[in-house]
């Protein structure tokens, strides 16, 4: 039994030391002095006001992304100890002592620096030569603008990172394929590759880029094993069940976990809950929650209620009217029915409330038990402060004369009878017999006499309607837009017959919890829907840029200015590695097109296994470039150098493979592949030298002469600053 104890127990590792020493100073480069400036760089004074909310523990909604993101900014600041004071109000503003900046730009280091190994295995995965892949390594190490990126509290070093581990997981998971399917190995760079893709697009929505590019190799893939006779028809389908769980299923439910998380976080009212649905507000601790708890949950005749416009758009506001009334005419001579107006106004007032009134009883308060109103139901709308019915009628519209005037009617005994009869059409029921319910319920009011549905046109009315939203009436069409629904905010059963007392009632606060009824997923949808279709007004920034000045580095973004000296950080490339990239994209297409052609007539310049590997690095690296660009250029936001990065590190992961493939295949003599080879290492030490040189300026911990600041403008587009003295 005791047999294995005559033998010393022996654990053997293989250790890269070409990585390892990669690694330690990727790790240098990102992290030396990574407090300073102790300054709100650029894009800092964006990401650090989640970050504080985060701490906070306060909702927000950033159109700009999914939150994992800024979940890890945030967590940099809990291992920092941050409690989330800082006003974060403009850039350049100094760090007070309770912000853990080196906490804070943490992660983006570590993920910038662990971007240079990874680049070096994903060379090697591709199968080409450890020179290569130490040239790819380096090349990222030494790339200015990924250094600046990384040493700040942003986010694009953190996707890049997410975006190689994905292409790696996935290189692995395809080479592993050959020797151990099914493996434990196998299984896990498989679902890593789903996880990380599922990072990426968490981190931001541009990380779907580099997911759909390794979907469409993994199908291309898949079609290559239904193909393969070899395998039983048993087995071909259990790869692509795995494919199908890990690559698809297993992104989702992480993405969804992420959400989970940001939502559980962020349980407090915060400044965006307005954007919000009623119901989702009321699933906050707080705001809209506070005025709601002990809310009656079915809306019964007599009820009195606010309307809250379910779209939102071009701001929340709720059914609103005042003693005012239309003008006579207005400005181009047009009449009204001078009735009283009925508007959509963006605050909290006592003119929102209405009483739901049966139309075939006079009394305006809750009966005991009280009487549900269902969908289906004919009401009347009376307005609280006035009691006059809510009412449309064949009159145009104050700023929408295709449409019906909404008013509260006033009867000045002329020929124009009330019409203020309105059925209750409850679009998210389960069934025609649903209760309309508190927050929960979304609702289309319809003129009985004309068809016509209680509308939100969002036109600013005049000084006249006191700039309040137009309210419309507009003729029933098929299907329905979230300007005609509405859904109670805030609901109490009227007690109080009498108009003074009643009065006296609408004035006072509103006092069942309904959050519980909001599941998560009802959560998730809402608040994605809206980070989809939230847009924050775009206006021209001064370091805007196209996709176009991208490749030729024709811009730059200054992210910082010491108070006092010339010291500053700036968002600008390695000139010499981005024209040589784009000189290694351009030789790659012609040279793939040129040996494509050939093949097509039986010429085969380069062994199978060559092309194979030419045609795999091509579609990784030429088609990470591409997708992570082109989709740019169909793009209306305001676009940024920074927003290039992704792509540029797909062509950068390609300038050795070119140059190898160059060296090996296109050099016919060893002479020929001497002075390459030579010319290669004079190119490599000049791009070391551009680095070297723009170093102040990537760093920004020296002081330069305006003379030194003048030499560094090597095109007339760079905005390098001097100071006037």
């Amino acid at each position: 039994m005791l047999v294995f104890l005559k033998r010393p127990v022996l654990v053997t590792a293989e250790i890269n030391l070409n990585l390892v020493a990669l690694t330690v100073v990727a790790l240098l480069s990102r992290l030396w002095r990574l407090s300073y400036p102790r300054a709100v760089v650029f894009d800092e004074v964006y990401y650090g006001q989640f970050v504080s909310l985060y701490m906070k523990q306060i909702f927000f909604v950033d159109g700009s992304g999914p939150p994992l993101g800024h979940m890890l900014l945030a967590f940099g600041g809990y291992l920092g100890g941050f409690d989330g004071n800082f006003l974060w109000n403009r850039i350049g503003a100094e760090y007070s002592n309770n912000v853990p900046v080196w906490s804070l730009r943490l992660l983006p280091a570590l993920a910038g620096a662990l971007c240079v190994p990874l680049t070096y295995q994903i060379v090697l995965e591709l199968h080409f030569s450890h020179y290569a892949a130490l040239g790819a390594a380096l090349l990222i190490l030494i790339e200015n603008s990924l250094i600046t990126q990384s040493r700040l509290m942003l986010l694009e070093s953190l996707l890049i990172f997410f975006n190689l581990l994905a292409v790696l997981s996935y290189l692995k998971f395809s080479n592993s394929q050959k020797y151990s399917s099914f493996s434990v190995n196998w299984w896990v760079w498989l679902i890593l590759t789903g996880v990380s893709c599922s990072c990426a697009v968490g981190i931001k929505y541009m990380g779907l880029f580099t997911y759909i590019l390794l979907l469409t190799i993994a199908s291309v893939h898949a079609w290559h094993l239904i193909g393969d006779q070899a395998l039983s028809n048993a087995r071909v389908l259990c790869h692509l069940l795995a494919r199908g769980v890990a690559l698809l299923v297993v992104p989702v439910i992480t993405y969804l976990s992420f959400f989970y998380i940001h939502l559980m976080v962020l349980y407090r009212s915060g400044p965006h809950d307005q954007i919000m649905s009623s119901a989702f507000q009321a699933s906050l601790e707080g705001g809209l929650a506070r005025i709601t708890q002990g809310q009656p949950l079915e809306v019964a005749y007599g009820s009195q209620i606010t309307l809250r416009n379910v779209l939102g758009k071009p701001m929340p506001c709720w059914l609103h009217s005042h003693k005012n009334t239309y003008p006579i005419r207005y400005e181009n001579g047009r009449g009204s029915s001078h009735q009283q107006q009925v508007t959509c106004y963006p605050f909290k007032d006592v003119n929102n409330w209405w009483i739901v009134k049966d139309p075939g009883r006079h009394q305006l308060v809750v009966t005991n038990p009280p009487r549900p109103v269902r969908h289906g139901d004919i009401v009347q709308l009376v307005h609280g402060i006035t009691t006059r019915f809510l009412n449309t009628h064949d009159v145009a519209a104050p700023l929408s004369p295709h449409s019906q005037e909404i008013s509260c009617y006033i009867d000045y005994n002329i020929s124009m009878p009330a019409q203020n009869l309105w059925r209750v059409d409850i679009v998210n029921r389960e069934s025609d017999s649903d209760i309309w319910k508190t927050i929960l319920s979304e609702v289309r009011f319809v003129h009985v006499n004309t068809s016509a549905v209680l509308k939100l046109s969002g036109a600013l009315l005049p000084d006249w309607g006191y700039r309040q939203l137009e309210i419309i009436g507009e003729k029933l069409s098929k299907g329905y837009h979230q300007s005609m629904v509405w859904n109670v905010e805030e609901h109490r059963y009227g007690k109080s017959q009498e108009q003074k007392e009643r009065e006296l009632e609408l004035h006072s606060p509103t006092q069942i919890d309904i959050s519980k009824n909001l599941s998560f997923m009802a959560r998730f949808t809402e608040l994605q829907w809206k980070m989809l279709t939230l847009r924050s007004e775009e206006t021209e920034h001064k370091y805007s840029s196209s996709p176009l000045e991208w490749l030729t580095l024709e811009t730059n973004i200054a992210y910082w200015l010491h108070p006092r000296t010339s010291a500053q950080i700036h968002l600008l490339g390695n000139a010499l590695t981005w024209s040589s990239a784009n000189i290694a994209t351009l030789a790659y297409v012609l040279l793939f097109f040129w040996y494509l052609l050939r093949r097509r007539r039986n010429v085969c310049d380069i062994p199978e296994d060559s092309w194979s590997l030419w045609v795999l690095a091509g579609t990784v690296c030429c088609g990470g470039w591409a997708v992570n660009y082109l989709p740019f250029f169909m793009m209306e936001k305001t676009l940024f150098l920074y927003h290039y990065l992704p792509a540029l590190t797909f062509q950068i992961i390609l300038l050795p493979v070119v140059l190898q493939h160059v060296s090996e295949h296109l050099c016919r003599s060893q002479l020929q592949k001497n002075i390459f080879n030579s010319l290669i290492v004079v190119w490599f030490f000049s791009v070391y030298m551009v680095y070297h040189t723009f170093s102040p300026i990537t760093y920004g911990d020296q002081s330069l002469s305006a003379n030194e600041l003048k030499a560094l403008r090597w095109k007339s587009s760079w905005d390098i600053l001097i100071r006037k003295h």
